[in-house]
């Protein structure tokens, strides 16, 4: 057993290759191997939100805060609350993060294939986020 006590792992910057706007990035665990699954509390302030990107074994998002948008590639923008839990599927493109004049917190829980967890592709436009 291994309890990481609140507080004892850095919070980070969301990088700016990745995201768009603030955001802050809590590691919650990695498991050790042969486990393979990885968590994180992470936090968007208003408009903040990732770039489109993939997962090899899917992402599943738990909300625990605030009011967010969350969308899969060709589909609409999906709003997200608190206590919902987002599955995004392996290979399927899609990006998270907050509307535009709230703020989000969600936990990202995804499992690394072959040493990866994620595909990073391009920002998502102004356009995407805020269609007219």
């Amino acid at each position: 057993m291994e309890i990481k006590p609140a507080g004892t792992q850095p919070s980070g910057k969301g990088p700016a290759d990745w995201f768009t706007g603030t955001v802050r990035i809590d590691p919650l665990f990695t498991a050790p191997e042969p486990a393979r699954a990885a968590g994180a509390s992470v936090t968007f302030e208003p408009g903040a939100r990732t770039a489109w990107h993939t997962h090899p074994l899917g992402q599943t998002l738990i909300v625990t805060a605030g009011c967010g948008h969350a969308q899969k590639w060709g589909e609409p923008i999906q709003e997200i609350h608190p206590g919902d839990v987002v599955w995004f599927a392996p290979g399927e493109k899609h990006w998270h993060g907050a509307a535009p004049t709230t703020s989000v917190t969600h936990i990202a829980i995804q499992e690394k294939l072959d040493g990866k967890m994620v595909d990073w592709l391009e920002h998502v436009t102004d356009e995407q986020y805020e269609p007219a």
